[in-house]
């Protein structure tokens, strides 16, 4: 990014949190909450939203927030002694730096272990959040870095960029690009499968880990389509909980399952293994058609 006229723009706040509006000079734009390191909106140049984020979503600390981007680490689920899904998602993080330059806007947010941390997950570490927000793309990079001393033990972790896509009518959207990924189902009790379908509907409950799905996905709606890319996340989550289940989230509204389909960047089926000092990173784009 070749900066102009850097600025840093000041934190605003949204139901009482701290947030940093990005809008780069083609007006496209995104928002990014402190509580949980998260996006919560983003449309692109000339368009609109693009992330569902519920009515009814929480906005405490400590407390999941119900849409946007979560981010998701250092346990996917229940996959391991932590808090569901970690607890990355209901820290507070600091915003680092946000610039504005000639072609996008950029914040980069970050989360060190502290004392809460450590009684859950006994490890020095140091995650980064980098949001870039420019004409039809929304870049993702979360970097994650083991800063315990020399001999210190190694640490693992799952991560996801846990997505949820804005869509018009959920039942006429179609993902496309997993043809012949393996799969598991969690409304099938763990039940393994081959994804078949060139071009996948969502028409009840879908709650899928695709392991090693490397190729691009196409979310293909009337009329519009977005483009989903990642790099060294292997593994890509599609959920949805349909009727029943969004009725019984008490931050969702009955109906609000129509709107959205998660589809998460993520490293599930083999956690990644930091020495003392070593690094890791992984990206998601999104690209507006």
């Amino acid at each position: 990014m070749s900066l102009t006229s850097p600025s840093t723009p000041e934190l605003v706040y949204l139901q009482g949190q701290p947030v940093v509006q990005l809008r780069a000079p083609d007006g496209a734009r995104a928002t990014v909450l402190l509580q949980g390191g998260q996006v919560i909106s983003w449309s692109p140049a000339g368009g609109s939203e693009r992330l569902y984020l519920s009515e009814r979503a929480v906005f405490e600390d400590g407390k999941a927030v119900r849409g946007g981007v979560p981010v998701i680490f250092p346990q996917f689920e229940q996959r391991g002694p932590l808090p569901r899904h970690g607890f990355a998602r209901t820290k507070r993080w600091k915003l680092l730096r946000a610039d504005t330059g000639r072609d996008d806007a950029i914040a980069v947010l970050g989360l060190t272990d502290d004392e809460a941390t450590r009684s859950l997950w006994p490890h020095a570490f140091a995650v980064e959040l980098t949001v870039a927000v420019g004409g039809n793309r929304l870049d993702l990079e979360l970097e994650v870095e083991h800063r315990g001393a020399q001999g210190a033990a190694p640490f693992s972790f799952m991560a996801a960029l846990h997505t949820y896509l804005r869509v018009r009518e959920v039942e006429e959207a179609r993902l496309k690009g997993l043809q012949g990924v393996r799969y598991q189902d969690s409304t099938r009790q763990g039940a393994e499968a081959v994804e078949s379908s060139g071009a996948l509907a969502i028409t009840d409950e879908i709650d899928r880990i695709y392991f090693g799905a490397t190729r691009a996905l196409l979310l293909d709606e009337p009329h519009r389509a977005l483009g989903i890319e990642a790099q060294q996340f292997p593994d890509v989550v599609v959920w949805n909980p349909w009727d029943r289940k969004c009725a019984a989230l008490p931050d969702m509204p009955p109906l609000g399952f129509r709107q959205m389909l998660c589809v998460e960047a993520a490293l599930i089926g083999e956690p990644v293994v930091l020495q003392p000092g070593e690094q890791w990173w992984g990206r998601q784009s999104l690209v507006a058609g």
